[in-house]
């Protein structure tokens, strides 16, 4: 079992990574660090683990192999950076970074230290995304021509850290990157952005919603929709020559949801119904199989890294 280690209490940890780590066969939850020793006692307690006052006192636990950090994007490079120097393997949340060239720096450090440093980018482990590509490469809907995506949610409380432009806040690294990264995972070409927007609502320092029409290199177009005080919305459309797939709840489906993918062509209208799928536990097995292999990072990451800072650049130039 990979004995991990948890800096900090953040929301999404305790709600969901926590539970899924303390579930999974492969991983034991070995202790969480807090700055607050009350919040790191009642976690560890909840999570029949060790607690830990501050996130040092952690590293430098041996018995420690893996971290998992889910703190605020902007605290990600120096706690990265420590938890690797002190020879641990590494699951950061997303965003890894929100520069590309820290994120490239990150990965240097990991493989030099013979590391494995992973980006939690959770949806791209669900098995239905790969059958919706092998569905495209078979030719079910004909040529490809376009991917429409989308990923939006609920207004959230004003003092929500995601509002905070000095933890690395906003909607294009919060919610944006889904429609990104399925951009990435779907298209398998190298991509531009042509053009992009980003809003920002009276009274927020943070961009709340955005929109970017990227262009692969063989002339797919993907066209982006995000934002953080709308309704809830989480689906992709793949269109071809003949037809088109229609992926709903396709970011964050619950565990015990049982998927479908719509296929619709000239001859009809066809769902084919898959079985439900714990995708945390899909990436904690992806993050352990990759400490047992030494694999390295997945380009992946780096090519949503550097698409997400092509959309703030240009939405920039735009505004």
């Amino acid at each position: 079992m990979l004995r991990v280690g948890v800096l900090g209490c953040a929301a999404f940890a305790r709600r969901r990574m926590l539970p899924a780590m303390k579930a999974h066969p492969l991983v034991q939850v070995a202790a969480v660090a807090s700055r607050d020793a009350a919040k790191a006692a009642e976690t560890a307690r909840r999570f029949d683990c060790r607690p830990v006052v501050g996130y040092e006192a952690l590293l430098a636990d041996d018995t420690v192999q893996a971290v998992y950090v889910p703190l605020p994007a902007a605290l990600h490079v120096p706690w990265v950076e420590a938890a690797l120097a002190a020879g641990k393997h590494v699951l950061a949340e997303k965003p890894l970074t929100t520069d590309p060239a820290r994120t490239r720096a990150l990965f240097a450090q990991a493989r030099a230290r013979g590391l494995v440093l992973r980006e939690n980018v959770i949806f791209v482990h669900h098995s239905r995304h790969a059958a919706v590509r092998r569905l495209v490469e078979e030719g079910a809907i004909g040529e490809l021509r376009t991917l429409h995506a989308t990923f939006t949610i609920p207004q959230l409380p004003d003092d929500d850290i995601r509002y905070r432009p000095e933890l690395g806040g906003g909607s294009l690294h919060d919610v944006g990157i889904y429609p990104v990264r399925a951009a990435v995972h779907l298209l398998r070409e190298e991509l531009e952005v042509r053009g992009a927007v980003l809003e920002h609502r009276a009274g927020r320092r943070v961009d709340t919603a955005g929109a970017a029409l990227l262009r692969s290199r063989g002339g797919v177009m993907a066209h982006l929709a995000f934002g953080m005080e709308h309704a809830y919305r989480s689906r992709y459309e793949l269109t071809g020559s003949t037809g088109r797939i229609l992926v709903d709840r396709a970011f964050t489906p619950p565990a015990d949801y049982a998927p479908q993918i719509v296929i619709e062509s000239s001859s009809g209208t066809r769902t084919c119904s898959l079985p439900p799928e714990d995708q945390i536990a899909s990436a904690l097995s992806a993050f352990v199989s990759a400490v047992e292999s030494g694999s390295p990072a997945p380009e992946d990451c780096l090519a949503q890294a550097d698409l997400l800072a092509q959309i703030h650049r240009v939405a920039g130039r735009e505004g």
